[in-house]
């Protein structure tokens, strides 16, 4: 006869030990300079460049228990600045690709409108006007009635 697996509650966190084997940790407030998470290397215009992360920012309620090993999923990573690159800008070439990607996501088969979100092609394959017959409100395509050629985001 089997044994009863034991189960684990659904919230429940192993308790890891800390040691020197893993990436280096730091409270919230204990942050060193150089150190950021990559919301703020997006901020600054920044990307990781392929380097990894070098520590580990410790959650809030990790800070009471300097033993453990923050393993929870609010922890952040932090990446080294100075390793950091500028973040890529996209070509033009790839940015006419993104467009017409979206135009062919946005343009109804039948009226021929470019709206300004993405229709439900799979599963209707028009737009809802079309589908039920009213008149689209002026707001939600391009009045454009001319076969886009170029209407790029950047």
């Amino acid at each position: 006869m089997p044994r009863p697996r034991k189960k684990r509650r659904r919230g429940e966190l192993r308790k890891v030990p800390r040691s020197t084997a893993t990436l280096e940790e730091f409270d919230r407030c204990s942050c060193p300079e150089g150190l950021v998470t990559r919301r703020q290397l997006r901020e600054r215009g920044l990307s990781p460049g392929g380097h990894g992360p070098v520590a580990v920012l410790r959650c809030k309620s990790c800070a009471y228990r300097p033993d453990r090993s923050c393993n929870h999923p609010t922890r952040a990573w932090l990446y080294d600045v100075n390793l950091a690159r500028p973040k890529r800008t996209p070509t033009l070439a790839q940015e006419w690709a993104l467009d017409r990607a979206m135009a062919a996501r946005s343009t109804c088969p039948e009226c021929r409108r470019r709206y300004y979100f993405c229709l439900p092609l799979r599963t209707q394959g028009r737009c809802d006007p079309c589908a039920r017959g009213y008149e689209p409100s002026p707001g939600t395509y391009f009045a454009s009635t001319a076969p886009v050629t170029h209407r790029l985001a950047a």
